[in-house]
């Protein structure tokens, strides 16, 4: 008989973190024993709202917390837990909770910073050190747990390399893609003057991939299009461009973040440009691309980049250096790590 198993995200597929490391591996949970229910804590309207207006529904988020303090009764003695099980409750009210269970947490972003300085602080803290296990999606994570928990494993957020492996045709004019959401939009505003100067010395188009609504908000001097993601179109989306770019501001936050898109830029075979921050410093090499931290950084990288020749070089190192980010790999560590190493 299957063990029951209840894995507590924070979104539905909408939300990137929970359809990447949650509902991606579901199939391998079940082939690996496990009977997986998915139990989302917010509804997709909740999402939806705050991609399209950029606010958090307090109505909503009250809403959301309601409903899994109504399924606890029901949840089975093993969880695995995006972040928190009941997130802004009090600690000693969730580990109430969580006595009764034997939890895993996976963490893909330096969620911590979320309760610096308010009355939860040190939350995340005591639930890593009652945890049975973690789950950490890069180094500077790493760091946090490992002196709270010993028994913790990384595993990044990675891509399934046969959705990016296609004959895809480029556009005609020479693309940079950037794949986001309109909240992370903010890094590509805050780099703006960079995006400028690039502008200046590399006649290139910008691929926004998120919403089209963002298009008001675009950036003065860089020629930019904009599409709606989609899960079923973002692979092509990517593919179709020539370079992929991830800047980053150099904080508390970003360096906790994960390298998700440079991944899914070398699974299409893309070279990529990205801030020396985080995880983006382990993931990106010579053979597949820039790091860069001035502009002048930046456009130089965009000029080797913008002649064919030279390029050509660093797509097929990209595509080399994709397969360590795969999700056929990760599935199997995934499955054992629960089983073996939590007791699960």
């Amino acid at each position: 008989m299957k063990a029951p198993l209840t894995v507590c995200t924070r979104y539905d597929e909408l939300g990137a973190s929970s359809r990447l490391r949650y509902y991606a591996y579901r199939a391998a949970l079940e082939e690996g024993g496990f009977a997986v229910r998915m139990l989302p804590f917010f509804g997709r309207t909740y999402l939806e709202r705050l991609y399209r207006d950029g606010e958090k529904s307090r109505w909503l988020a009250a809403a959301a917390l309601l409903r899994r303090l109504a399924a606890l009764p029901g949840l089975p003695e093993r969880l695995l837990i995006e972040y928190e099980l009941l997130p802004s409750l009090p600690t000693g009210v969730e580990q109430a909770v969580l006595r009764h269970h034997r939890y895993v947490l996976n963490f893909d972003d330096n969620v911590w910073e979320k309760y610096a300085g308010t009355r939860l602080e040190g939350k995340y803290d005591r639930l890593v050190a009652g945890a049975a296990g973690v789950i950490v999606a890069n180094d500077f994570l790493a760091e946090k747990v490992v002196p709270l928990n010993a028994n913790c494993i990384k595993i990044p957020t990675v891509v399934e390399l046969a959705e990016y492996r296609k004959d895809v045709p480029k556009r005609s004019r020479f693309t940079v893609v950037w794949a986001g959401t309109p909240v992370t939009y903010r890094y590509l505003e805050l780099f703006s003057e960079t995006l400028q100067a690039m502008a200046s010395v590399v006649d290139f188009e910008l691929l926004v991939l998120a919403r089209k609504e963002l298009e008001p908000r675009r950036i003065p001097g860089v020629s930019m299009v904009f599409e709606d993601w989609s899960a079923e179109r973002e692979a092509t989306v990517i593919a179709s461009a020539h370079v992929g770019i991830m800047p980053l501001t150099d904080d508390a936050f970003s360096r906790g973040k994960s390298a998700y898109k440079i991944i899914q830029y070398l699974a299409a075979g893309l070279p990529v440009i990205a801030s020396p921050v985080g995880e983006n410093v382990r993931v990106v090499t010579p053979e597949c691309g820039f790091l860069a931290t001035t502009p002048e950084e930046w456009r130089s990288a965009l000029k080797v980049l913008a002649d064919s020749e030279r390029r050509e070089a660093l797509v097929h190192g990209a595509a080399r250096r994709a397969e360590a980010f795969s999700l056929e790999k990760y599935r199997p560590i995934l499955v054992d790590f629960l089983h073996q190493r939590c007791g699960f």
